[in-house]
């Protein structure tokens, strides 16, 4: 029984230690999967951690560098210009090249063009789609769209088709739209200049080493922007055809502003054929009128056969030369003094002064004064007066301003030398030009005599622009009424005044084409309220130009201490 009793100890004891055995490999080895789980954990813990931390750099990246992330293929990083800047006499932008993009069509990468014309005629309507649906069956890369701005490409790219492409190149872009459209002119897709300053000047304005430096011209964009609304306003005031204005420096020449109406926006492209959209002050040619009558009175007071005072006496209600009869619109007095035929605006009395002059004075002035030839400025645009033959009757019609023909642009310039002192001024745009020593056509003391004469035709009861009379600014000026040449039924009226006529520094010419009585407007005149008794100038090109010097010349007064203090001594003595 005992030994019995060992063996079955033994046993018990060996299965003691079998059993021990198996249950510490059992914990050995739920670690070491344990251990093995969180491995793996880890190590996805850190490739999710990377890739968001990838994302984050890229997002921060993308968000500070301002890089568009449209399809632009070939499009540079850097922009150099190929074409100046032009900048008005302040400094402010007029013109100025830009990147911008063609929108063109790869036809292979389209795979449903069924589908990819139906997005384009509901995003972009005015699209040719027939003469696009043509041209993607050819398979032939083309361009959709030319010069597109930047939300037309953000309409393309939003389209999702990799088919399209940008092609980036530099436009012409005019800040002003319409403002300066018969000046600064346009370029073609090629930069090079097709009107304007921009082609008389295309290649100034590409020279490499000034392309960054801004063409500088004399124009004045505020001023500009006055003339041009309170001209636009008078057209329909007086439901005119159009009209034009011309500001000039009487010194130098300078040109602050030109407008001509009706204009057109230059940033549009458009092929302009119609001839009401010409240059009606550089290339416009026309009869002015009676503006003429300020050269007669001036060849005669220079060429002491009168004074202003002197009296002409019994002066004809009419006057017959060949088959024609010179008449005045008013019955003026039987006898005026050589200021008054000027201030009273006969035409009578302007015929007789001129055959004291004779012909062959008159031919000298006209030649010297370049009136009849094409004229000088950095325009092609530019008119060609009418030859002038010198027949029976030419010397009457002239002295008086008809059978005459120039641009309001040559006779500004000639107003500007007779109130100046005599010095004939060459306009121009440039603002950084050489200016020559100037040439005498007439005495200081003949210009002098002359500005006072102007004066008068503003301020005296008997004068025919008492409407300029702005107080303040001592205007001057004469009116004109008279015919587009070669076409009778054009009527033109005109008016050019001159400030501060005691010592003037502005020329400013104001035009109307075929201009009608307003019977609903209500003038100041003299101090009566009033309607206008007639469609000449005095009761329209007047006004206009009296309510554009009210509103500039505060503006011109701050550029100019001169002129300030002009104003306030009139104003406050």
């Amino acid at each position: 029984m005992k030994k019995k009793y060992k063996k079955n100890k033994n046993i018990n004891q060996s299965s003691f230690y079998f059993e021990d055995y198996l249950e510490t490999n059992k914990k050995n080895h739920v670690l070491k999967k344990s251990n093995n789980f969180q491995d793996r954990i880890y190590l996805l813990f850190f490739f999710f951690f990377s890739l968001i931390l990838i994302f984050s750099i890229k997002i921060t990246h993308i968000s500070l560098n301002k890089k568009d992330i449209f399809n632009n293929e070939g499009e540079k990083s850097q922009f150099f210009l190929s074409r100046r800047d032009i900048v008005d006499r302040n400094g402010m932008i007029i013109s100025r090249n830009i990147n911008t993009f063609h929108a063109a069509i790869n036809p292979k990468l389209i795979k449903d063009k069924k589908n990819f014309l139906i997005k384009l005629r509901l995003n972009f309507p005015d699209l040719p789609i027939d003469q696009i649906k043509v041209k993607l069956e050819a398979n032939k890369y083309f361009r959709i769209k030319k010069r597109i701005d930047q939300i037309e490409k953000d309409r393309f790219w939003a389209l999702g088709e990799k088919a399209i492409k940008f092609e980036p190149f530099q436009a012409r872009m005019y800040t002003h739209g319409d403002l300066f459209s018969h000046i600064i002119g346009q370029v073609d897709y090629d930069n090079y200049g097709i009107s304007g300053i921009e082609k008389y000047l295309d290649k100034e304005l590409k020279i490499k080493e000034k392309l960054n430096q801004p063409l500088e011209l004399t124009l004045d964009s505020n001023i500009q922007y006055i003339i041009n609304k309170e001209l636009n306003n008078a057209i329909k005031t007086f439901d005119a055809t159009g009209g034009g204005a011309l500001l000039m420096d009487t010194n130098n020449g300078d040109i602050i502003s030109l407008v001509s109406l009706p204009n057109f926006n230059i940033n549009q492209r458009k092929i302009i054929k119609d001839k009401k959209f010409i240059n009606k002050i550089t290339k416009g040619v026309y009869e002015l009128g009676s503006i003429f009558k300020t050269f007669t009175i001036a060849l005669a007071l220079e060429q002491k056969l009168v004074d202003t005072n002197t009296i002409i006496e019994n002066i004809p209600k009419k006057f017959r030369c060949s088959i024609h009869e010179i008449t005045d619109i008013k019955e003026h007095p039987k006898n005026l003094s050589v200021e008054e035929i000027l201030i009273r605006s006969s035409n009578v009395g302007s015929v007789l002064l001129a055959k004291k002059i004779g012909e062959e004075n008159y031919k000298e002035f006209i030649r010297k004064t370049n009136l009849t030839q094409n004229p000088k400025i950095e325009l092609e645009e530019v008119g060609v007066p009418h030859k002038l033959k010198w027949n029976k009757c030419k010397l009457e019609t002239v002295s008086f301003g008809h059978g005459i023909t120039t641009t309001p642009l040559q006779v500004t310039a000639l107003y500007a030398a007779m109130i100046n002192g005599g010095k004939i001024v060459i306009p121009s745009l440039i603002k950084e030009r050489k200016i020559e020593d100037p040439k005498l056509i007439i005495s200081p003391e003949t210009s002098n005599k002359l500005r006072n004469i102007l004066r008068k035709v503003v301020i005296s009861k008997d004068g025919t622009a008492s409407l300029a009379n702005i107080e303040g600014y001592y205007v001057g000026g004469k009116t004109g009424t008279a015919e587009s040449y070669g076409d009778k039924k054009n009527r033109i009226n005109t008016f050019i005044s001159v400030f501060p006529s005691n010592k003037p520094n502005y020329a400013l010419f104001v035009m109307l084409e075929n201009p009608k009585i307003n019977k609903d407007l209500i003038y100041n005149y003299r101090g009566v309220r009033t309607k206008a008794p007639y469609n000449t100038s005095g009761w329209n090109s007047v006004y206009v130009a009296g309510k554009i010097i009210e509103k500039i010349g505060p503006i011109l007064a701050i550029n100019n201490e001169e002129f300030i203090n002009q104003y306030v001594v009139e104003k406050f003595n």
